[in-house]
């Protein structure tokens, strides 16, 4: 029991390390975070309001933005169960429906392009559902239980007519009626009241500066208020499918430009359905978009504060830089090369030495993290008949990012650059990455074949072997 209660108190102790430069990150930033009516209807869903509560306690700027589909499919079919029902018009033949004597409204609704044909009668259901579900995610938000992740919660909700609407009109050939579009977000009254500390609550309804209302959808209310609001982030739950490509592997990032030929082959679902607009958001200025399952508990947590995430993220340009390193790198490349170090994997370097040596560095930086690191030690100045070569040294990626071809991105970086200078030779020592060299065509040699210079700092007690390859 010692041993277990250890283990944990270590995974802990790494996990909180790993999360805190995220904690310190996101302080004071906007997320805009949207889920669907079916969100509602899950079991879990408490668990999702205890993680926006606990966003909102590190100090999350938090902008919800939630659906009400399925509240509002269930308040049409009570309307009209046991009623006779009418014909709706196909697409593009609004102008020729035909009812039957007495018909009301069928609960199947019609919809075109994805969006619901909402008439008179569907706006009330629509207007009921929102301030219901509204009042239900109110309620949650002010729980304050003991021994709950919502023990000694104050949080303050807003809500109004932050969302200015325009009628979508007539498309291929129906008319929405009150179906409408996004006009404006009322950005500084929501800022509003996130300097003040509050969680702002849209819904997916508009109003006109007329006074009409109109239905809208989440993704476009979210993807709108995100733009507005340059959010730093814009998260979209997805009800139904997973975050996989059409063969079920996981998409864990993907750029902007990315995102055409994905979309072409997925099957229906909110993946397809969010990932335009998460592109669009991108391309307006949102820092990243997430698109995490909601059958992944504590998705937006492991999301977030978390490297490898459970999710996809949706960027603009690629979020990994492999770059020379600069001073300020000297912290992260200590982070990656230090466990190698312990393992006798890699010559011990000290901070001093880093900062004197850092130019010689690349490093491999993904969202903000140094991940990878590699040295690069010309030795130009040799003796007659000896080739122009440069060391190969610290190479290094963190445990977590290993298999993903960042070790041979690395290598290419600093062959490049020694191309750049003129040498023709690489060369290695290493004790126990050898066949890694190996398999990149380095080829075994003998200490007498380096450079005078590093011939004379050679150290026979570590025994390295050396390596060495042209170029």
């Amino acid at each position: 029991m010692a041993k277990l209660a250890e283990a944990e108190a270590a995974s802990f102790v790494q996990w909180f390390r790993a999360a805190a430069p995220y904690i310190h990150a996101f302080r004071g930033k906007t997320f805009v975070l949207a889920f669907g009516g079916e969100a509602m209807l899950r079991e879990d869903f408490v668990d999702l309001v205890y993680d926006i509560n606990l966003l909102n306690a590190l100090g999350v700027r938090l902008v919800l933005v939630h659906g009400v589909r399925p509240q509002v499919e269930e308040r049409l079919l009570r309307n009209t169960q046991g009623r006779p029902k009418c014909f709706l018009a196909p697409a593009g033949g609004g102008a020729d429906r035909r009812e039957e004597p007495g018909a009301v409204p069928s609960a199947e609704a019609q919809y075109v392009q994805g969006r619901r044909v909402t008439d008179a009668d569907a706006l009330e259901h629509v207007k009921d559902a929102v301030g219901s579900v509204r009042v239900d995610i109110e309620s949650l938000l002010s729980v304050g239980l003991p021994n709950t992740p919502m023990a000694g919660a104050e949080i303050r909700v807003a809500s109004g007519n932050y969302v200015t609407a325009q009628p979508a009109g007539v498309v291929d050939g129906v008319d929405l009626l009150f179906t409408g579009e996004v006009r404006k977000i009322a950005v500084a009254p929501i800022r509003d009241r996130l300097n003040a500390g509050e969680i702002v609550l849209l819904s997916p309804l508009g109003y006109s500066p007329t006074g009409e209302v109109f239905n809208l959808t989440l993704e476009e209310v979210a993807t709108h208020a995100a733009i507005a609001l340059e959010a730093d982030k814009l998260v979209f739950i997805l009800d139904h499918g997973d975050t996989v490509d059409a063969k079920s592997r996981r998409i864990n990032r993907v750029t902007v430009a990315q995102v055409p030929k994905l979309l072409r082959d997925l099957p229906e679902g909110d993946m397809k359905l969010y990932l335009p607009h998460a592109a669009h958001a991108c391309k307006k200025g949102v820092g990243k978009v997430h698109l995490i399952s909601a059958n992944v508990d504590g998705a937006v947590l492991m999301e977030l504060f978390t490297h490898a995430g459970v999710g996809t993220m949706v960027t603009r340009q690629s979020v990994e830089n492999l770059r020379r390193a600069s001073i300020d790198d000297v912290g992260g490349i200590l982070s990656v090369i230090e466990p190698l170090e312990a393992d006798g994997i890699l010559v011990r370097r000290s901070r001093e030495r880093l900062e004197q040596e850092v130019e010689q560095f690349f490093v491999d930086e993904l969202d903000g993290r140094i991940v990878g690191c590699v040295a690069l030690y010309p030795f130009p100045e040799t003796g007659a008949g000896e080739a122009h070569a440069a060391e190969v040294a610290c190479l290094a990626v963190a445990q977590e990012f290993q298999r993903g071809g960042r070790g041979d991105a690395l290598l290419a970086a600093v062959e490049e650059a020694a191309l750049e200078l003129g040498l023709t030779q690489l060369f290695v020592l290493t004790t126990r990455t050898a066949h890694w060299f190996v398999e990149r065509g380095f080829n075994e040699t003998d200490v007498s074949a380096l450079p005078a210079q590093k011939k004379s700092l050679y150290n026979y007690q570590r025994k390295s072997k050396v390596f060495a390859r042209k170029i």
